[in-house]
């Protein structure tokens, strides 16, 4: 689960504004460095793991100012910000406490045992090491060994998955309007002086960085962005749909 240097770099950009406003990163991945598309996807979500249209809309414009500000990525690239999905990825050490009991897959950096693969049901961390029952045994796996994990899409979590959303979606109907004016009056605080002027367009899809597998992801935020060759400071920036 290492990240390069550009990944590392964005990710030490973007995340005291993304905590501040209420999310946390679960994967920073840049696919088609170089090409004629390359693009940046951030994919966050709430303390209590969800992360709905609305979310991806609002933290997809203040992260695009941000980095234009910044002038993290030099190329001209495009700007994802999407739930992690229901098949989500599991990439920090905590997501593997927070969904045992649920069957999930893992794969090593390299084998343990003669296998790097391995399939079953979550049972918790013990210390920094991964828990998981499989179809021949127990088995314990480094957390820092992982190259990549993630849930597998069944009915059980599909289920749970749904109750989180309404649940969320229930609490903030339940903070009224007063409240809702307060945290963006906050948020517009934290990113005062960057630039309001995005042209979003929300979309369904599934999550190109992972998509060997068919699953339920919710809805993204995607902002092309477009820049010329122009000097430092003369930076022309063109905005428009995917």
């Amino acid at each position: 689960m290492e990240q390069t240097p550009l990944l590392k770099k964005v990710e030490r950009t973007i995340a005291p504004m993304v905590e501040t406003m209420g999310y946390e990163i679960v994967r920073i991945a840049y696919t088609g460095a170089g090409s004629s598309k390359p693009t940046l996807q951030i994919m966050a979500e709430r303390p209590d793991g969800t992360m709905l249209i609305d979310d991806c809309s609002r933290l997809s414009q203040a992260v695009s100012a941000l980095l234009d500000v910044e002038d993290v990525i030099e190329e001209a690239y495009f700007l994802e910000v999407s739930s992690p999905g229901i098949d989500r990825p599991l990439t920090r050490l905590k997501d593997f406490d927070r969904y045992k009991d649920h069957e999930v897959r893992i794969e090593l950096d390299s084998p343990m045992n003669g296998q790097k693969k391995f399939r079953g049901i979550l049972r918790g961390l013990d210390g920094e090491m991964i828990l998981l029952e499989t179809d021949t045994g127990d088995v314990s796996l480094p957390f820092h060994d992982v190259f990549k994990a993630k849930m597998v899409l069944t009915d059980e979590l599909i289920r749970a998955s749904v109750k989180a959303e309404k649940d969320s979606k229930k609490n903030k109907k339940g903070k009224g309007k007063k409240a809702a004016d307060t945290d963006n009056d906050e948020i517009d605080d934290d990113v005062a002086g960057l630039p309001d002027d995005e042209d979003i367009e929300i979309e369904d899809a599934s999550d190109d960085a992972d998509n060997d597998d068919s699953g339920v992801h919710a809805a993204r935020a995607v902002k092309p962005k477009k820049t010329t060759n122009a000097p430092k400071g003369k930076k022309n920036k063109k905005t428009g749909s995917k």
